[in-house]
């Protein structure tokens, strides 16, 4: 299995499997049953050996409880990053409201996830299926995630965890951050992320980028639609108000919650904006 093979497998999930729909029996609204959630992924190909994942185990980063490649899987030799650009069903939400995320985009955020786990099972049964060895980190049972402060253990600190497909994506050479937070890609920031490690030694692709934050045009748009208040062009983020807000979301929308407002109808939405 070579790299256009993989992507070739992977794309073929996503845009052939019923479980990237909403079904009629979950559909917050019926207008909403049988809506295609995710566009067809985009792919980043990172090395297991760049200086930059050991970087993220400093505490200005992301801290020593984060894994490396190699700590996941120790003949690991390609990092696969994979965006999935959420749809313009998803984004274009009929119930907005300044304040509470669409239905859709709620759909996204919960049955998306769903669909992305199942997604990202599958293709590690492609890619052994040709003798290899694969997994994903975020399936994995050492996998943790932290999104709020208090945690009784002080490995796992809060609003962090041990494997970040957003870091990922970003040293496999998908994009940079945002003001949010978000990462922006080349088709924007309206989008999930997943990731694979693999022993097949696969073609690497290489940074077009060199700052941090060099997608962003840092304009502002997406801190005057958050509902939250959580994000600031002079001070960044603040990832506890996001996170209470995201509590507001769960308590109104239960099973779901979500907030579409930082990553919809602002200028990097599908895009790299123009600075």
């Amino acid at each position: 299995m070579d790299r256009r093979e993989l992507i070739q497998a992977v794309s073929r999930i996503v845009e052939g499997s019923s479980a990237n729909r909403v079904t009629e029996n979950c559909a917050i609204l019926p207008e909403l049953s049988g809506m295609r959630i995710f566009e067809s992924p985009l792919f980043a190909f990172g090395d297991p050996l760049d200086p930059l994942f050991n970087k993220l185990k400093e505490v200005t980063v992301i801290g020593p409880h984060f894994m490396s490649p190699q700590e996941w899987m120790p003949e690991v030799k390609t990092v696969i990053s994979i965006f999935l650009p959420f749809t313009e069903a998803v984004r274009r939400g009929t119930d907005l409201s300044p304040q509470w995320p669409s239905s859709s985009w709620l759909h996204g955020r919960i049955e998306g996830q769903a669909f992305i786990n199942m997604m990202l099972a599958m293709s590690v049964a492609e890619i052994e299926s040709y003798g290899h060895k694969a997994m994903a980190p975020s399936l994995d049972k050492r996998y943790w995630s932290v999104i709020q402060e208090g945690d009784t253990n002080p490995e796992k600190a809060g609003f962090s965890s041990n494997w970040s497909e957003r870091h990922i994506a970003y040293i496999s050479g998908h994009g940079t951050f945002g003001l949010s937070k978000g990462l922006i890609t080349r088709h924007g920031i309206a989008g999930r992320f997943a990731s694979i490690l693999t022993d097949m030694d696969m073609e690497k692709d290489e940074r077009y980028y060199s700052e941090l934050y060099e997608n962003c045009s840092m304009c502002g748009a997406c801190a005057k639609r958050c509902p939250a208040g959580a994000i600031s062009v002079l001070t960044g983020k603040d990832h506890k108000r996001c996170s209470d807000y995201l509590d507001t979301t769960a308590a109104k929308y239960t099973p779901r919650y979500g907030c579409d407002k930082c990553q919809t109808r602002v200028p990097c939405e599908v895009s790299i904006p123009v600075k």
